[in-house]
């Protein structure tokens, strides 16, 4: 006669554990998507200044004391090499200053290189307006204060020269009227968003199908394609173009998110996707099934937060906003900016950090580490997490 067998039951001692265990999992994805967000502060934010020397230190010292050295200010010769730097991404907007006095300053901004950016510098322009219209009410002040003193004078004159039995010299219809001027300071967009995602919603919510669409293509393609890493790879080397060709064709084509050509959209779209499915792929050729696990938190939990997807890299704290931009989601997020709004900004470097982690992601992916144990006749019992 057959028993049944005995139900595995979970020690009660390991109940705690396990609790306090997936507390501290959840609290540390907290911490990763919150932290950056939290933590924001601007340190040394390129911002361009044109001016004479004069003018430039007399702005500096103003925008250091309200800035509280979150700006770093870069000298430009004139008004147009502000805005091709702008148009680089070599700085995030530019105050110019007149040369003549009574001329308006202005102040450029992009919109497109970040919001949060262009509503700092449309402070600054506001701070510069306050104190203008400051100056003006003192000359006003000053020129009526004056005109009283001369009409006193004048009067006075009149009434001697009555007293005195003479003709009295009236005032002529000549005299000058009191002016106020009027100086507005000028803000220009130089590059804003397109007027199909006029906030940039789209732009920064398109970084997370990518990072998704990688995380999802690694797993499957570790979990389901069988046989060894070279299949693996050739399965990544199809789905990376065609999952490229379909967001971007949705966030080009359907909701005008991505600006620029649409295949090098793709191209772009599908690099990023290439270098998280490999990096997947290629941890799981390395350790094994952990891999999979490895590199899916490591890419959601922290390079996902240190890509600067939704605020400049300035603004993460020193070095990880500079260390996100390594990894493949910072320079997927940089890239797919600058190519949808800055054409004339140096993409080298992004291209060849997505290149890089596809590249290594391959090259683990090929060397297959458990295969290699499994054909040498060890067991996953002898390897329980990385055969």
């Amino acid at each position: 006669m057959s028993t049944a067998p005995e139900l595995e039951r979970t020690p009660w001692w390991r109940l705690p554990l396990i609790a306090v265990g997936i507390s501290l999992i959840v609290g540390d994805v907290l911490l990763a998507f919150s932290w950056p967000a939290v933590t924001a502060e601007a340190q040394d934010l390129p911002i361009g200044i044109v001016g004479s020397a004069d003018q430039i230190d007399q702005v500096a010292d103003a925008i250091d004391e309200q800035s509280d050295g979150a700006i770093a200010l870069t000298e430009y010769d004139d008004r147009d090499a502000a805005v091709t730097a702008i148009e680089q991404r070599l700085v995030y907007g530019a105050v110019v200053i007149p040369a003549e006095q009574g001329d308006a300053p202005e102040v450029l901004t992009a919109t497109a290189a970040s919001p949060l950016v262009a509503q700092m510098l449309q402070g600054i322009a506001q701070e510069q307006q306050a104190q203008i219209d400051a100056q003006i009410r003192a000359g006003v002040e000053e020129n009526l204060a004056a005109l009283q003193q001369s009409i006193a004078e004048k009067l006075q004159a009149i009434v001697q020269a009555v007293l005195a039995g003479q003709m009295p010299e009236l005032p002529g219809a000549d005299a000058e009227p009191v002016t106020i001027p009027t100086i507005s300071v000028a803000v220009t967009d130089v590059v804003p968003f397109a007027d199909a995602d006029p906030r940039g919603a789209g732009l920064s919510a398109a970084m997370f199908p990518m990072v998704i669409g990688g995380m999802l293509g690694g797993i499957a393609i570790t979990l389901l394609v069988k046989g060894g890493g070279l299949r693996r790879v050739v399965a990544v080397a199809i789905y990376a173009p065609v999952a490229g060709l379909v967001l971007a064709g949705i966030l080009h084509g359907l909701y005008g998110a991505l600006q620029g050509t649409y295949l090098l959209n793709a191209s772009a779209i599908a690099l990023a996707i290439a270098a998280i499915s490999s990096t997947i792929t290629g941890l799981a050729g390395l350790i094994g099934p952990a891999g999979v696990g490895l590199g899916a938190a490591f890419t959601m939990l922290v390079a996902n937060p240190l890509s600067a997807a939704t605020v400049p890299v300035e603004f993460i704290p020193a070095p990880w906003g500079a260390f996100g931009q390594w990894l493949a989601p910072g320079a997927a997020a940089t890239l797919i900016r600058s190519l949808s709004y800055f054409p004339g900004a140096d993409v080298t470097f992004p291209w060849l950090v997505l290149a890089g982690w596809t590249v290594a992601g391959i090259a683990l992916t090929l060397i297959d580490i458990p295969a290699r144990r499994l054909a040498a006749g060890e067991t996953a019992a002898a390897h329980p997490l990385t055969v």
